[in-house]
């Protein structure tokens, strides 16, 4: 098994890109819930250059619900600056799925409260500007916990 990214409804596509490759590099998982903002068919990709996307562990989900339906009862933990719990609480095991929502809302607000047991949060400043980190670098702030945790499998 291994460590699951789940990103709903991504919109900036460098975003993905930068997820997918530390997915192919770590043998994690990424999971695409749309709408996507971007396309990733074969032109796409290789117009893009993301020589790596073949190495990529890929599964797209035609929605939230849809990858409820198929995912709901894994281990699930919600990325969000709504988090009730900081990341380093939790005890990752191999299967865990981290949700990432999109850019500009982060996942739906009935979501996490249907699951805030499950929402954590990186600590960030409490300054107004910042609204939060970068999606990508979120993500692999996350996962390397999660691998850290597990003694990075597989992994050198």
């Amino acid at each position: 098994m291994a460590i699951h990214i789940v990103f709903v409804e991504p919109e900036i596509p460098p975003n993905t890109g930068n997820i997918a490759r530390t997915c192919a590099a770590t043998g994690s998982v990424l999971h695409l819930v749309e709408p996507l903002g971007f396309s990733i068919d074969d032109k796409s990709v290789k117009r893009a250059g993301l020589d790596y996307w073949p190495f990529v562990q890929l599964e797209i989900h035609k929605s939230l619900e849809a990858f409820m339906e198929k995912y709901g009862d894994r281990q699930l933990y919600l990325a969000t600056t709504k988090g009730g719990h900081k990341y380093t609480d939790v005890q990752f095991k191999d299967g865990d799925m981290i949700l990432f929502g999109r850019e500009t809302a982060g996942l739906p607000r009935e979501f996490i409260a249907e699951h805030k047991e499950k929402a954590i949060r990186i600590p960030m400043s409490v300054d107004t500007r910042l609204r939060s980190l970068n999606l990508s670098n979120s993500a692999n702030i996350i996962l390397f916990e999660a691998l850290r945790q597990l003694d990075f499998p597989g992994l050198e």
